[in-house]
């Protein structure tokens, strides 16, 4: 068996290193952005395709997803943190499955993190925006994870808090739970999977007492 997790809103919350990041990519490119609110349902999505949705134009979104990193490195690990049963959840799945990352974060800054709370040697794959020519929804990343960890479809699972994640399993041939400790809302996650749990830590337990003894 195979789980594949997301990273922000799955099983990190680095909100105030992604709001803070945001704000000091548009103070270096001199725009006054006060809609804070617009950015975390976003998050998620590639940088590049955040700021185009938060105004800027596509031909200048590479320059700010550069401020962007400059910033979000030097605050990435003292300002993320662990989702409540996070750690437990990871421990867990790696004693039943296969488990990888499939994230929009560079693979650089999400192997830090990882490292950082303990969790980096739990993972056989890391997938990040770097790696992929097509990030979620596309199910590029998913199907790179499964053939990194030699796994098949029919006994892969991803979970996410994202449509974004259901959408690139569903496009892989792939299972899925959403959890609702993240970004995205329960009835948009509910289009796409009528598996649903409160939080990585349940997603994780409903598929080891659930699927774990048939795959």
């Amino acid at each position: 068996m195979t789980i594949l997790f997301d990273m922000d809103g799955t099983l990190i919350d680095s909100t105030p290193a992604i709001l803070e990041s945001f704000d000091a990519a548009f103070k270096k490119m001199n725009i006054n952005f006060s809609d804070i609110e617009k950015i975390p349902p976003l998050i998620g999505y590639p940088l590049d395709i955040m700021f185009e949705k938060l105004g800027i134009h596509a031909d200048m979104a590479e320059e700010f997803v550069a401020a962007y990193k400059a910033h979000y490195k030097t605050i990435a690990i003292q300002k993320t943190v662990l989702i409540n049963g996070a750690k437990e959840a990871v421990e867990i799945a790696a004693t039943f499955a296969n488990i990888g990352i499939v994230t929009t974060k560079t693979s650089i800054y999400t192997k830090e993190i990882l490292k950082h709370f303990g969790l980096l040697k739990f993972f056989k794959a890391v997938i990040g925006r770097e790696d992929v020519k097509n990030p979620k929804p596309h199910p590029e990343p998913v199907l790179k994870a499964l053939l990194a960890l030699n796994s098949d479809a029919k006994n892969a699972w991803i979970i996410g808090d994202m449509i974004l994640d259901l959408m690139a399993a569903k496009e892989a041939g792939i299972n899925s739970v959403g959890v609702l400790c993240g970004y995205g809302k329960e009835e948009d996650l509910m289009q796409l999977t009528d598996k649903i749990a409160e939080d990585t830590l349940h997603a994780v337990t409903f598929i080891r007492d659930n699927f774990s003894k048939i795959s």
